[in-house]
């Protein structure tokens, strides 16, 4: 299907703390029940938000590639390598590559918000790397306001963000009430989050929370009435290599 559509209600569930945060999963665990599985080099896709100042504990990491995008109020991330907390506000993006292995800790501020989404960079390749780690600004990213909408390259042309994962853009965009033209490469999958407001992806209507999936597109229109915000991932339809979803999905 070109454009499919998941509401919240269909996506994963989960929570730390005795609910102190909860996350809603686009792509999750299979505990999480979410309707979709790992595709592409994408493998998890969660949505935290901070009921109250929450800390999760320390956990390990190894292959993946984690980033977590800061959507709202304070976080703070704790790891084995750098051995001390470090803060990340609205708009900072972290990424760990996580390698032979890391583990690490995460606080968050009560109405904190932020997307953690777990990329697979092909672990036969990862697993024999050291793990590394790099924060970067919400002003390091670069954008452009044209007619109303401005889109941020979280990843991609102009970005500094590095990663080992092949052939990811990411981008944000805000959108004033209008339409907004965003050109879709073959070969990819364009995978968005509406964060705010509702839009239409090629006439298709999509609210607040929901996660939809476009491929087999020349162009991606989208038109809000109201004015929206919308997170938008473009990665390889064959990422080039066994996933370690495809290979779960053949053992299991």
């Amino acid at each position: 299907m070109p454009i499919r559509i998941t509401p919240k209600e269909q996506q994963g569930y989960g929570a730390f703390n005795g609910g102190e945060i909860v996350e809603n999963k686009p792509i999750g665990f299979p505990q999480d029940h979410s309707s979709i599985r790992p595709y592409s080099n994408l493998f998890y896709w969660a949505h935290a938000k901070a009921v109250t100042d929450s800390t999760i504990g320390l956990h390990p990491h190894q292959g993946f590639e984690i980033c977590s995008f800061i959507l709202a109020g304070a976080v703070r991330h704790y790891d084995t390598q750098l051995k001390e907390w470090r803060p990340l506000g609205q708009g900072d993006v972290q990424i760990i590559r996580a390698g032979n292995g890391i583990s690490h800790s995460e606080w968050m501020g009560k109405d904190g918000e932020m997307f953690q989404i777990w990329f697979d960079p092909d672990l036969t390749k990862t697993l024999d790397k050291p793990a590394s780690y790099d924060d970067y600004r919400a002003g390091d990213f670069p954008q452009k306001t044209e007619n109303g909408t401005t889109v941020k390259t979280l990843v991609g042309p102009g970005s500094p963000f590095r990663m080992d994962t092949p052939g990811i853009e990411v981008f944000q965009i805000e959108m004033e009430p209008g339409t907004y033209s965003l050109p879709a490469e073959a070969g990819k999958i364009y995978s968005a989050y509406v964060l705010e407001g509702a839009v239409q992806f090629n006439g298709e209507p999509a609210k607040q929370s929901d996660f939809v999936q476009i491929t087999g597109q020349e162009m991606i229109d989208l038109e809000s009435q109201s004015g929206a915000k919308v997170f938008v991932i473009a990665s390889p339809e064959r990422p080039g290599y066994r996933t370690y979803g495809e290979l779960r999905r053949v053992g299991g």
